[in-house]
């Protein structure tokens, strides 16, 4: 990904200490303690960690679909109304992800800046338009990031220079953690015998995770998030997996695992676990950041995939 120059060359200089606490000027001090945290208002938990890593304690972030919840079936509320006309940035994911966030926005009379964080991704097509799901690439995650910290720079630059300050070299570091996770993950997943890179699972969010990191996702026909398939598109399913010659089952946070596991016993497929797609897991469990989704989702398929041989965690996320 491509960043400005300037905009590297002050990082640098930030990050050698040049920036440092101890050298700035009291009035920049003073400016990052007074100024009150920016309110950001984020449509589905995954958007809401990745402004609160880039932007740290210069933001008070909230979600509006939070974890294990599904963002295809949000039905926002009163409280969410005001949520967003309290806002003084909104971040949406864009590619009509969120079908009832212009409803939102219109409802709730805010009139800030509305940052769209899938901004700039080579976009999959889907039968029904743009997948919407980008950031089941980490590459895409890059830009998701870089959009966000575009825009809280920008809210903050004429308040607090300072925290705007902060929150490119928070950026900079992310965008190192994104990069470095990206690289781990393709090399393991390239280590597997490409006739193992085939699962089923339950909702058709890996596109984008699919063209980049070599794996194919077979989404049954007949399942949805909102509702469940019919006897017969249940058999239809079980045809579909045992055609497919996949390795394994996967279910998904945001879809019911009865049904799957019903799918494994009919077609004789293992269920190789549990995926994160369109929601981020509680605080303190296993895929509460974006990171730890994505180390997570890549361990489990590659367990997955490897005829029970257990796969080695991943790059610390903090790492």
């Amino acid at each position: 990904m491509e960043f400005d120059t300037t905009r590297r060359a002050f990082q640098r200089q930030l990050l050698c200490g040049l920036g440092s606490a101890a050298a700035w000027p009291l009035a920049h001090a003073t400016d990052t303690a007074n100024a009150p945290a920016l309110k950001v208002v984020a449509t589905f938990s995954l958007l809401a960690d990745i402004a609160r890593e880039v932007g740290g304690p210069a933001v008070e972030v909230s979600a509006l679909v939070g974890p294990n919840a599904d963002a295809h079936v949000f039905e926002p509320t009163p409280s969410d109304v005001r949520r967003v006309a309290g806002a003084d940035v909104v971040i949406t994911n864009g590619l009509r992800f969120e079908g009832w966030i212009d409803r939102l926005i219109k409802a709730s009379g805010y009139r800030g800046p509305v940052v769209i964080a899938s901004r700039g991704v080579a976009l999959r097509q889907l039968s029904g338009g743009a997948d919407p799901h980008a950031w089941q690439d980490l590459a895409n995650g890059q830009r998701y990031a870089d959009n966000i910290r575009a825009a809280l720079v920008a809210a903050l630059a004429a308040k607090s220079p300072a925290h705007a300050a902060e929150v490119e070299v928070r950026a900079s570091a992310y965008q190192q953690k994104l990069a470095a996770l990206d690289r781990d993950s393709r090399a393991r997943i390239a280590a597997l015998p490409a006739e193992r890179r085939r699962v089923i699972t339950s909702h058709d969010a890996f596109g984008y995770f699919a063209a980049a990191y070599g794996i194919t996702f077979i989404a049954p026909r007949g399942w949805t998030t909102g509702s469940e398939p019919s006897a017969e598109a249940v058999a239809r399913i079980v045809r579909q997996a045992r055609q497919a010659k996949a390795s394994a089952l996967l279910v998904e946070n945001i879809s019911d695992p009865r049904l799957i596991e019903r799918i494994a016993r009919e077609s004789g497929l293992k269920v190789g676990g549990k995926l994160y797609s369109d929601a981020l897991s509680p605080p303190g469990t296993e895929a509460d950041t974006y990171l730890k989704m994505f180390e997570h989702n890549v361990r489990t398929l590659v367990q997955a995939m490897s005829l029970d041989t257990p796969s080695p965690a991943l790059v610390s996320p903090g790492g």
